[in-house]
């Protein structure tokens, strides 16, 4: 199970992001694996900005969408959060995304 972890206060830039691409990796790992707590936590990244991960609304929405499938309720409400901040084309291209994202993930699982 992956848990987000925080930053004290004074470690440089250069730290945040080496850190936060490796978060993104551990997480994505996880997710192909089918861990829900991941799919979350990837949502939170990209829809906070946080760990030096840039805001992306698209992605986060893909991510707790994902999560929300296997049945992560937070997920689900966050997922709707953002929504409200989100044009129709926007969340047509996050479930477009989360479409070929599941896909590319069950052929790798192959």
């Amino acid at each position: 199970m992956m848990k987000l972890v925080d930053f004290t206060e004074g470690q440089e830039a250069t730290t945040a992001n080496t850190s936060g691409d490796m978060l993104v990796a551990t997480c994505l790992a996880a997710a192909a694996q089918g861990d829900d707590v991941a799919l979350y936590d990837l949502g939170v990244v990209y829809s906070t900005g946080s760990h030096g991960v840039n805001c992306d609304l698209i992605e986060a929405h893909k991510w707790f969408n994902l999560a929300a499938a296997k049945g992560h309720e937070e997920a689900s409400w966050c997922r709707a959060d953002i929504s409200e901040e989100m044009t129709a084309r926007e969340i047509a291209e996050a479930q477009r995304r989360a479409r070929q994202w599941l896909s590319e993930n069950a052929r790798r699982a192959a």
